[in-house]
């Protein structure tokens, strides 16, 4: 991915022999869709040509004017590694703008460029480094995903004993061969569970780079006859998964994080730890939108629920890092990559801007698990025990109506409440077949 032009889109495009042309977008909870084009439409697609219909895709349908127009961003263009090298295919990754030439202001990829565009105003750039994990399972007999493993490896382990690691090196050379600068990948702790994680880069680039990961690492491990999901908490018995994002922000081309004075925290990175877990609850309907969410966010499984910072307590909301320097960052850990990435950067990036302008100072830190008692004793709260809790919170919330729009908080929750229903009136295995296909 690059800094194109029109003209030079149209040219990779010839001198690669590409053929198809996927025209890609996401809808409101960050699944990702996709028209595709012969390679002679594209000169039309990129005059802003191409209409899709939005009446049914969430966060569009029910508009008077359904007619999407999909802007492609240049710089998105890439070849997809996997399909067939003779008629290549590309995709291009897209805006969604209304007929009179305006950004639809629901569009999650345009709600994070509002976030981003607030932000440089004040003079800020943010960088991120996300971490994914994810599962890779059995298919049954039919090709269907199942929550299965013959895998008994752990954290860091290696083959034979990692039965995934020849599907794993094959998504880090396909993301690599797409322009991904990938900085490890391993086993991750649960059975089956693994990690990629790749360079930090500008908040909008990354989002983008972490919908085509996705697209990239199911479609390897189908390959390998496995199943790859990003749910939550698909199996009880073991640690979840989760997309902790480390934070990186600069003014001036500084990490204005760094204290130049000692080796702690400036004042603005505990501001914006400060922000973050001032703001966790009535956003954690975005970071963490699923039912099965909230099965991650218990005690014992190595993910956060106590609303505390900390260097080393794995119930705490934020960690940080002992990386100093211009690499100094801050790690939020409630995150889950069944999240629409635009969203969660643009709410996380405007909570903690607004510690910084409001200075609050995170006062609760932690760097042990706490009891029950000791977080009454503390006034320590945690984070919402499920989606139903999740849901109020977001709805009571000014500030989050404000980062994205009156509109889209009411949508995006009425949907969210019919998903918590359905769940309370089926069995408990609901949320696994209903989510096991599509996270």
């Amino acid at each position: 991915m690059g800094n194109y032009t029109r003209e030079e889109v149209l040219q990779m495009a010839e001198d690669e022999d590409v053929e198809f042309v996927r025209l890609q977008f996401t809808d409101m909870f960050g699944t990702l869709k996709n028209i595709a084009i012969t390679v002679r439409e594209l000169p039309r697609a990129l005059d802003h040509e191409y209409v899709v219909d939005g009446s049914f895709i969430a966060g569009i349908a029910g508009e008077s004017e359904p007619d999407m127009y999909l802007y492609p961003d240049l710089d998105s263009f890439t070849i997809l590694p996997w399909r067939p090298q003779q008629g290549k295919v590309a995709r291009l990754l897209c805006d969604i703008y209304r007929p009179d030439g305006t950004p639809h202001i629901r569009s999650a990829r345009y709600l994070l460029s509002k976030a981003v565009a607030e932000a440089e105003a004040e003079g800020y750039t943010c960088y991120i480094d996300p971490e994914c994990e994810f599962f890779l399972f059995h298919t049954d007999d039919n090709g269907m995903p199942t929550t299965l493993s013959h895998e008994k490896a752990g954290y860091l382990d290696i083959s034979p004993v990692d039965l995934g690691e020849n599907a794993r090196r094959d998504m880090v050379l396909n993301l690599e061969d797409m322009g991904f600068e990938v900085e490890s990948s391993h086993h991750e702790t649960a059975p089956a569970q693994h990690e990629i994680d790749f360079k930090s880069g500008e908040i909008r680039k990354m989002a983008d780079c972490i919908m085509t990961f996705k697209m990239a690492v199911r479609t390897i491990a189908k390959r390998h006859g496995l199943h790859a999901t990003f749910m939550p908490k698909p199996r009880a018995d073991a640690n979840g998964s989760g997309m902790h994002i480390h934070f990186l922000l600069f003014k001036d081309g500084k990490n204005i994080f760094v204290n130049p004075d000692n080796n702690e925290l400036s004042d603005e990175a505990y501001y914006f730890v400060g922000g973050l877990l001032a703001h966790s609850r009535e956003m954690a309907l975005i970071t963490n939108p699923l039912v099965n969410s909230y099965k991650r966010l218990v005690p014992g499984y190595k993910a956060p629920t106590e609303l505390t910072w900390t260097t080393n307590n794995q119930n705490s909301l934020v960690r940080i890092p002992g990386t100093r320097g211009e690499n100094t960052g801050i790690e939020l850990r409630s995150p889950d990559a069944a999240s629409n990435p635009y969203l969660v950067f643009a709410v996380c990036l405007a909570a903690g801007l607004d510690g910084i302008k409001r200075k609050i100072y995170p006062t609760k830190s932690s760097n042990r698990s706490l009891s029950e008692s000791d977080q009454k004793a503390m006034n320590i709260e945690n984070l919402p025990e499920n989606l139903k809790e999740a849901i109020a919170y977001f709805e009571e919330s000014g500030w989050i109506k404000e980062v994205l729009g009156k509109d889209f908080c009411e949508e995006y929750a009425a949907a969210k409440k019919k998903e918590w229903l359905k769940y309370t009136r089926q069995v408990t295995d609901w949320e696994i077949n209903e989510y096991l296909y599509r996270i």
